[in-house]
């Protein structure tokens, strides 16, 4: 005769297989490259966005100061503008091209910033302000 079963079974071993182990390890193994590829593409995003902003504060700066010369002299200095600026350990090169608007009077100013200074760099802000020499000496 047979032993008699008990009334309780013995819980069968609980844990992951080899098999699924192994599948887990390959999601990870693909996941994680795509993860830190997406984190390095934010780091350089903000970093970009930062100089931006720094370049914007560049052109602004330009445009502050060239108001107020021309509010002192009554006049726009002749010729394209260009200098350099340091701001937050870093130099950053500008340039103003001018132009003659169709109403008299009124200048066009191009304001550009980059951090490189080659000519042929395309620069990470431009800044278009108008501006009215002749109307300095009225008003004041």
């Amino acid at each position: 005769m047979s032993s008699p079963r008990p009334c309780f079974q013995r819980p069968a071993l609980e844990g992951f297989t080899l098999v699924e182990v192994m599948v887990a390890l390959a999601v990870v193994a693909v996941a994680l490259p795509s993860l830190l590829f997406l984190l390095s593409q934010q780091l350089d995003g903000a970093s970009y966005l930062r100089e931006k902003s720094m370049a914007s504060w560049v052109a602004a700066d330009r445009l502050a100061e060239l108001r107020l010369v021309v509010a002192r002299q009554k006049s726009l200095p002749e010729g394209v503008l260009t200098g350099e600026t340091d701001m937050q350990e870093r130099t950053w090169y500008w340039w103003i091209e001018q132009e003659a608007t169709e109403v008299p009077g009124f200048v066009r100013l191009e304001i550009s910033v980059s951090g490189s200074d080659d000519p042929e760099a395309a620069p990470l802000h431009q800044l278009v302000a108008f501006v009215a020499p002749e109307k300095w000496s009225d008003a004041q």
